[in-house]
Order: C-alpha cells, then structure tokens, then sequence
C-alpha cells in the first residue's frame, strides 16, 4: 500500500510484516512524512516560526532530525566519534534555528545521516544487539532504538503538521 503525495512517495508500513521489516518500514514512512510535509516550499517559507519566540521551523525540524539520526545511528549504535552538525556545544537544540539555513544544506545533511543509519541498521546482526546509552546508564537493544526514532519523528511530524498548516494552510497526514 502506497500513498502518493505530489513527488513524494510514502510506502505504508506492512500489515503482517515481520518485526524488523514492520520497524524500517515505520522510520521510513515518518522519515518521508518529515520530506512530504516541506515539499513545494521556499527557503524562507521553511525557515518561518509559527509561533516565536519559538525558533521552531519545518527546516529547523529536518536539521534536528539530522542530529537525531546521527547521535543515535553514528555515536550510540554506531560508537563513532563525529561531532554535531550544527553546534561546537553538543546542544541539539541549536539545529532548530534554521534562520541562516537552506533546504538544500539542511536536506543534504538530513538525507545522508539517513542513509548512514540505514547503513549501520541493516549491518546488524539482529534487532536484540544491544549498545551502552550513557544517557541512560544502560544498555539497550537496536530494536528499542528504532522504535525511539519513531517516537521521535512521528511526535515531530505532529509539530510539521502545524508548521506546514501555518505557512499555506496544507493539511493531512
């Protein structure tokens, strides 16, 4: 099952998929609804807050989700050592502020982190490989990871809804 949405192609989830296919195909479906929700808009339409004084924006939403991949994927699951895209700080929330962005720069970040985490996920041997979260002080499987991604972006999406409807009134999921 497919939807289609201008260029954007969503592939819905599969209904008796098993658990690892059911997974990726849930992050790609959120990953595409992300792209869907910015498709067609200019760079400053991207980059405008809906509700300031948050800096919160549909480009600043793809930046952030740059980073979340890359921590996630690259640092935790991956132990690589790369520092943050867009902060000398390690403060996830300086990708929010798109002010001085572009689609392009934001959207080829976002793109190659997600294919560096479809990398290192289809690398694993299973979904109970599991990794130390300092964060969390414990370790914890890829399969708990992923389904932190889609935690991540379907919230996210919740939030591009709103922006997008607040930039030119789209809607729909």
């Amino acid at each position: 099952m497919a939807a289609t949405t201008g260029s954007a192609h969503r592939v819905a989830p599969p209904l008796a998929g098993g658990e690892r296919e059911t997974l990726r195909a849930y992050l790609d479906f959120h990953r595409a609804t992300l792209a869907w929700k910015c498709e067609g808009l200019t760079d400053e339409e991207l980059r405008r807050q809906a509700s300031p004084p948050s800096t919160l924006s549909l480009l600043g939403l793809v930046r952030h989700m740059a980073e979340v991949e890359r921590h996630w994927f690259r640092r935790t699951f991956g132990g690589a050592e790369v520092p943050h895209l867009w902060s000398d700080t390690h403060d996830f929330q300086a990708a929010y502020d798109a002010s001085g962005s572009t689609r392009a720069e934001a959207f080829a970040a976002w793109r190659a982190e997600v294919e560096h985490a479809r990398a290192v996920e289809a690398a694993a041997e299973s979904l109970d490989v599991t990794v130390r979260v300092e964060k969390w002080e414990e370790d914890a499987s890829l399969r708990l990871l992923m389904l932190h991604m889609i935690h991540e972006y379907a919230r996210h999406n919740g939030h591009a809804d709103f922006l997008r409807e607040a930039v030119d009134g789209a809607t729909g999921a």
